[in-house]
């Protein structure tokens, strides 16, 4: 069992360093939750491939100081699509 569990943590980091995405985006596109995700990325890669789980670490970081910029971004398109009234 414990291979079949390393085999989804590398395939959710390299995917993560391959793109550049977040934990949300990996979970959506490998069919795991989000916790799933961040459990085998951030515990359990480094334990089985300490190098992909450095990567994995500074973009996790970028994506985490980025956050705040991107909701604000996000509310920012959603009120310039409603219609103001006059």
């Amino acid at each position: 069992m414990w291979e079949d569990i390393e085999t989804r943590a590398k395939k959710s980091g390299e995917y993560i360093v391959k793109t550049g995405c977040t934990v949300r985006a990996c979970a959506e596109a490998l069919g795991s939750s989000k916790s799933t995700v961040h459990k085998d990325v951030t515990e359990r890669l480094a334990l089985c491939d300490p190098a992909l789980a450095e990567q994995v670490r500074k973009i996790l970081g970028r994506n985490l100081s980025e956050r705040h910029i991107r909701g604000g971004e996000s509310t920012r398109k959603k009120y310039a699509s409603m219609k103001r009234p006059k």
